[in-house]
This record gives C-alpha cells, structure tokens and sequence, in this order.
C-alpha cells in the first residue's frame, strides 16, 4: 500500500474523529482537506506523473508534520498532534526518498 494513502485515510480519520469527540469543525476541515489533497497526489504518483505526485505529497506532508509537530510540543502531549506529526514525517521520507 502507497503511505501517501494510509497517512491521508488516517488524516480524514483523525479529523472526524475529532469532530465527533469534540464538535471540532476546523479538525473535520483540516483532516478532510488535507487527506483529500493527498489522495490526489497520492494518485498522480501512482498513475503515470510520478515526480509531480511525490513533490505535491512531499509539501503536504512536511506542512502536516511541521503544524502538528508544533501543536504537540506546545500542549506537551502526544496525542492526537505528536501521533500525526510522525505519521506525517514518516511520509515525507518516503515522498523525499521517492524523489532521489
């Protein structure tokens, strides 16, 4: 399975839940716009535009890990932020090592 999917069905599935624990409408935006953008680069890359798909997931994925890096370390917990941060980087590699 692409990362680039599994970190964008867990992004949707992390927004959602955050909506439905919380009432967070920004999570539900946040998570279903970021998933839906990196399934749409998820696909360019495995469907013949593989260098726009993994530099379109590679941004995606950096923003991710670099937002939610610092909302983790600002609360001092590790969930949910710090779990998506890291889900996020770990994408990012493999987008940045799918690049080389």
């Amino acid at each position: 399975m692409d990362p680039n999917l599994a970190a964008a069905a867990l992004f949707a599935l992390g927004g959602a839940i955050g909506f439905t624990k919380k009432g967070s409408v920004p999570s539900l935006v946040a998570g279903l716009t970021s998933g839906g953008i990196l399934t749409y680069f998820s696909h360019q890359a495995s469907h013949g535009n593989a260098k726009f798909g993994h530099q379109g997931a590679l941004v995606v994925t950096v923003a991710m890990a670099l937002m939610m890096g610092n909302r983790a370390f600002r609360s001092g917990k590790f969930m949910p932020a710090g779990l998506v941060a890291s889900i996020a980087a770990l994408a990012a590699v493999w987008n940045a090592k799918s690049l080389a």
